[in-house]
């Protein structure tokens, strides 16, 4: 079945969808031993009702699941490890039996990959009668993202086709960074703002200093996706909540805010990177370029020293460096190589949540380095770890090519 298709066989109001994509403790990558992709219990309580029972101890239920984007077919087991309520510490979810490495779940080489779970009747009180999933290869992430709106690294999206709310509904919890209105520049609820101010504000809310390049990264991008989706809620939930005249007004609003969220992901890592390179005192224009052009209508996120460095052929190209922002590496990084002629090692920042072995050694073979905030290296392989590089490690990298 094609990927056109089997969209459309699986978006009935009555299945559940999961969209994640998978991490380096969700595949084998990093050799943890995890029985397969986490799902949390809350949706699968709601998708396999008999699941959610604390009377009994580690209850479970077997399933049918199709790996569709291959010809796996096999019976799994969702258990609730709920020793927690018999006096124990556990309390967790996990769905085995995908077979090992011998599934393109488990595939160390589907790191980084978006999955897709839909639970077939999952959305009605009976319960699912059947999984079916889809591993993305190539670009195929894209068309579900024109679907669902970006998924990022660590943060997945349920979804209930034809269901209006599930436009503001990803799961993610509020953090403090959630505004009301009232708490808003009035010009934001009158047209949506930029990505860059909401970059800004979510660094006058979550200053840091004290933290490093890389924590600040990370917990930048989370305020900034909660001061995102309140002004997205602000603006857009009261137009659905007063309904359509036709389903094409409903569509184009739809799709609206899917593209503003694509447009959103795409270009927040770069921008939040450019707000730290700033903070480090790097001076824009003299330490780095952001947007610049290398050759032609190439333009690498950011070059190093400076454009006018890189366009100065006396300029010594060992003294050059390239920083690429891709939130996910798979797939993309390939994109990279051709961003900058003069420089011959490509440097990648990336929040994918590890990469296979294989992955690795094919970006090291093509001279590209990786950029990983700290607190993501944990996701890789034991042997990948010390060949990656922080962003701290970066900035004082770049800081004396000037």
């Amino acid at each position: 079945m094609s990927l056109p298709d089997w969209i459309s066989e699986f978006s009935k109001p009555d299945h559940l969808w999961y969209l994640k994509r998978l991490s380096a403790n969700d595949t084998l990558a990093n050799k943890s031993h995890q029985a397969g992709p986490y799902i949390p219990k809350e949706l699968l309580f709601r998708a396999l009702p008999g699941l959610g029972n604390p009377a009994v101890e580690n209850p479970r239920v077997q399933i049918d699941a199709f790996v569709d984007s291959g010809t796996e077919a096999r019976s799994v087991t969702a258990i609730w490890y709920n020793n927690r309520h018999w006096g124990g510490t556990r309390n967790e979810t996990r769905v085995t039996g995908w077979g090992g490495g011998a599934s393109a779940l488990l595939d160390p080489d589907s790191t980084g990959a978006l999955a897709v779970f839909v639970f077939a009747n999952g959305a009605i009180a009976s319960g699912a009668t059947a999984i079916h999933v889809w591993v993305c290869s190539g670009y195929q992430d894209e068309m579900f993202e024109d679907l669902v709106g970006p998924v990022d690294p660590g943060r997945a999206i349920t979804w209930r086709p034809g269901e209006p709310v599930s436009l503001f509904n990803t799961g993610v919890v509020r953090s403090s960074c959630a505004m009301a209105p009232s708490e808003m520049p009035p010009h934001w609820l009158q047209a949506f703002p930029s990505p860059t101010e909401i970059v800004r504000r979510s660094v006058e809310m979550q200053p840091l200093q004290s933290q490093t390049p890389d924590d600040r990264l990370i917990r930048r991008r989370k305020c900034e996706f909660e001061i995102f989706k309140s002004v997205e809620e602000a603006i857009e939930a009261p137009k659905v909540a007063a309904g359509f005249a036709s389903l094409d007004q409903f569509l184009v609003l739809a799709q609206t805010i899917l593209q503003r969220r694509k447009s959103r992901s795409g270009r927040s890592l770069e921008l939040h990177a450019r707000e730290i390179f700033l903070e480090e005192g790097l001076v824009e224009g003299h330490q780095f370029s952001h947007g610049g052009v290398s050759e032609g209508d190439k333009k690498p996120d950011f070059l190093f020293p400076s454009e006018q460095a890189y366009q100065d052929g006396s300029f010594p190209e060992d003294r050059l460096r390239m920083l690429a922002a891709k939130t996910t590496a798979r797939d993309r990084w390939r994109q990279v190589l051709n961003e900058a002629d003069r420089i011959k090692v490509k440097h990648l920042l990336t929040l994918q949540e590890g990469v296979s072995e294989n992955q690795f050694a094919e970006m090291e073979a093509a001279s590209l380095q990786l950029v990983v905030p700290a607190n993501l290296i944990e996701a890789f392989p034991e042997s990948v770890k010390p060949k990656l590089m922080t962003l701290d490690q970066f900035i004082y990298d770049v800081r004396a090519l000037g």
